[in-house]
């Protein structure tokens, strides 16, 4: 579908304090979160491991493919009519992943394994890292996800000119959940930013707020940034669910205006 034609999209995030531990109860919660989006929205993101919080020690009751929390995101892309998002720790044989998922009302489901784990907090040494970057085609809008820590490494995240769209780059949206702390929010705020200046793209993020149960803060600040590096929403450090529209116009200009793309450097991501 050509920029001309494509619909706006209205990006609904979720920003809330993730119960530690406690999959059943953040589904309850998060549920609860995502029941007056009903017909109000495209798309709904939910925060990194939503299920559980960012904790080495959720890998124990780590679900399967099987489980309760994937059949729950595709229950709610269904009854939302929107496509929802947000990662869990998920096991898939030998391993477990912290899994972005990506449900879509008529019964889709896409995802994509967290590849740059968190060395900092350990993550590394407990989750299988993944190694394939996803892109993903929604109302005509094409969409790649990350996950918390991937958003500081550019190369991951850069948006290719004719490598996976002929005469387009990859992407227009991009698409971050996290558990970033409070400790490091500025590192976040700045990050964002220059993922949408540089991508020449939308940025949708969303963190968590509250303290879990290493007790650590986390100061929310989730956001959609447009393709100039300015916030078109952004939420501070309390539980919300803003909605905001993003315009295909408005980034189609800015990238006939401003076509730096042309210029752009070639690789390939290993």
């Amino acid at each position: 579908m050509g920029a001309a034609n494509r619909p706006d999209l209205r990006i609904s995030l979720v920003q809330g304090d993730t119960r530690w531990h406690d999959p059943e109860g953040n589904r309850e919660y998060y549920g609860a979160l995502l029941a007056p989006l009903a017909g109000q929205t495209d798309l709904v993101i939910l925060p990194e491991t939503f299920t559980s919080g960012f904790s080495n020690d959720a890998i124990f009751r780590a679900e399967g493919m099987d489980g309760p929390t994937v059949a729950w995101i595709r229950e709610q892309a269904a009854r939302l009519g929107a496509a929802v998002t947000g990662s869990v720790q998920l096991r898939v044989g030998e391993g477990v992943y912290n899994r972005l998922l990506w449900a879509t009302p008529d019964g889709g489901l896409q995802y994509y394994d967290k590849r740059h784990l968190f060395r900092y907090g350990n993550e590394h040494l407990r989750y299988a890292a993944g190694s394939e970057r996803l892109s993903v085609e929604w109302k005509g809008w094409r969409i790649n996800p990350q996950v918390c820590y991937d958003l500081r490494f550019p190369v991951f995240c850069r948006n290719r000119y004719n490598v996976e769209r002929a005469d387009d780059l990859d992407f227009d949206l991009q698409i971050f959940v996290a558990n970033w702390p409070s400790a490091r929010a500025y590192p976040w705020r700045t990050l964002l930013r220059a993922r949408a200046i540089e991508n020449l793209c939308y940025v949708a993020a969303v963190n968590r707020v509250g303290v879990d149960g290493n007790d650590l803060h986390y100061a929310g600040d989730s956001a959609v940034i447009d393709f100039l590096g300015q916030p078109q929403v952004e939420i501070r450090e309390r539980e919300q669910v803003v909605t905001t529209t993003i315009s295909a116009a408005a980034l189609a200009a800015h990238r006939a205006r401003f076509p730096a793309m042309l210029d752009a450097d070639t690789f390939t991501l290993g």
